[in-house]
């Protein structure tokens, strides 16, 4: 009897498996179409790449050499097959393969989403605590507001007044680029500000229903010390959803820092991406739409795998 629980148990855990694979890859697969179809439909890169005053007939030549004379539908087998064997293209603006330019940028946006995603966590889950220990106080509606605002607020119009006040009014830090530790700091609390308020939001949330749980009032009851309450009881049962909000957050800053890096100069994907559309190097552009379609993959892969090894009841 035993053997046949378990065996429904592990076959049901394979099935729901199976589709959560299934329907990441099914994301990938639009995520991939849509790159392919906006590259196509943002115009002809020749008049870029040869000048407007170009003759017709070099035009045509350069269209055969980058086999975009092709029918759609083989562009489309052969650009799927590429992304499966790993064969991202060349860049039409560099020269260069799109896979090494990516990986030339990627740790510049990682420094940049590293930066933000730990100020956003640092800042984000004590505020929310705070929240939900003082629920209906002004700290609760402080806290609230602060998140609302950080939800609200253009990142590009954050980034450009932090610029103005402390690299131009101040001259505290640098206004842009990279190099040192001081040119992340700004870059890094604009990145920050968007995710600091949704983890603060959930975190007041899921804190809230651990804190009115049975359990809390027994703890409490028996004597233990509030904070110990807190963060080692309600926090521990209320940390999934914080958890899972981290990880979606940091493949949302990864593929798309454009505005912040737009903003100073910050050599990262995003200026690769912007530098490419304005070019229209749409094989670059779509390397960059697929590197960001499979990390965001793997990060919900990777929430699937903390939620089996945290929560039981998933297991």
């Amino acid at each position: 009897m035993k053997t046949s629980t378990a065996g429904r148990l592990k076959a049901g855990t394979l099935r729901r498996a199976g589709a959560r694979v299934a329907a990441l890859l099914a994301s990938l697969l639009i995520a991939l179409s849509m790159a392919f179809l906006l590259g196509r439909l943002s115009g002809d890169p020749t008049a870029t790449i040869l000048g407007p005053m170009a003759p017709e007939e070099q035009r045509v030549q350069l269209r055969h050499e980058l086999g975009l004379d092709r029918p759609l539908l083989v562009q489309y087998l052969d650009y799927l097959k590429g992304v499966f064997t790993g064969d991202l293209g060349q860049s039409l603006q560099f020269y260069q393969p799109n896979t090494t330019m990516i990986m030339d940028r990627l740790p510049f946006t990682l420094q940049l989403v590293a930066g933000g995603m730990a100020l956003a966590v640092l800042i984000g889950v004590p505020l929310g605590v705070l929240a939900a220990r003082r629920e209906g106080t002004w700290w609760d509606r402080a806290a609230s507001t602060l998140a609302l605002l950080g939800q609200s607020v253009p990142v590009f119009w954050f980034g450009m007044m932090l610029v103005v006040l402390f690299a131009v009014k101040l001259g505290w830090l640098p206004a842009g680029q990279s190099g040192t530790p001081q040119h992340l700091i700004l870059p890094a609390l604009t990145m920050s500000v968007y995710p600091m308020a949704q983890i603060a939001r959930l975190t007041r949330a899921s804190m809230s229903e651990a804190l009115a749980e049975p359990y809390i009032d027994s703890a409490r009851a028996r004597g233990i010390a509030p904070l110990r309450v807190v963060w080692r009881h309600a926090f521990k049962n209320a940390m999934m959803p914080i958890l899972t909000i981290v990880v979606l957050q940091t493949g949302i800053l990864l593929s798309g820092a454009v505005a912040v890096e737009y903003v100073y100069s910050w050599p990262g994907l995003g200026q690769l991406a912007l530098q490419a559309i304005q070019f229209r190097d749409f094989p670059l552009v779509q390397a960059i739409v697929v590197f960001g379609a499979l990390t965001f993959v793997l990060l919900n892969l990777l929430v699937d795998v903390i939620h089996s090894i945290v929560d039981p009841r998933v297991r």
